[in-house]
């Protein structure tokens, strides 16, 4: 009896250790850079800004050119489809650079080539790079 317990947590804790492994590799073709790379790749001529925050976080404060869809949205993945290019890189952002990582996970599922600020816009703005407002009126709910 002790030694079939022994290999049931045995197995379980290889189980285990493969879940944690193969989560690790889910982000190997995501590219997480700072504030200064960022604006860096914003400069070449064949890249997509995506702004995964809310609307009213959009309307506070934006990169200049972003597009904005909400990766919490339940239709994200769609809306992504229709308004995104495969071809041109999806440089990608939120806030603090945790939900554009989830953002940048689906889109890469999904087959593009993604870069993420991993800062987020907090990081864009402590260096001093330039954000873009919009009138709380004109945001779309």
């Amino acid at each position: 009896m002790f030694r079939t317990i022994k290999s049931a947590i045995y197995l379980i804790i290889m189980a285990m250790c493969a879940t944690q492994a193969s989560g690790c590799t889910k982000n190997d073709n995501i590219i997480s850079v700072s504030a200064p790379e960022f604006e860096k790749e914003i400069k070449t001529d064949s890249v997509q800004i995506l702004d995964v925050r809310t609307p009213q976080e959009y309307a506070q404060g934006h990169i200049d050119g972003a597009l904005n869809i909400n990766v919490q949205s339940d239709d994200f993945k769609k809306i992504a489809k229709r308004k995104l290019s495969k071809e041109p890189t999806v440089l990608v952002y939120c806030r603090s650079g945790r939900r554009s990582l989830d953002a940048a996970e689906i889109l890469t599922e999904l087959g593009y080539k993604v870069v993420n600020l991993k800062g987020g816009i907090i990081e864009w703005e402590e260096d001093g790079l330039p954000i873009t407002r919009i009138e709380t009126s004109k945001v779309n709910d």
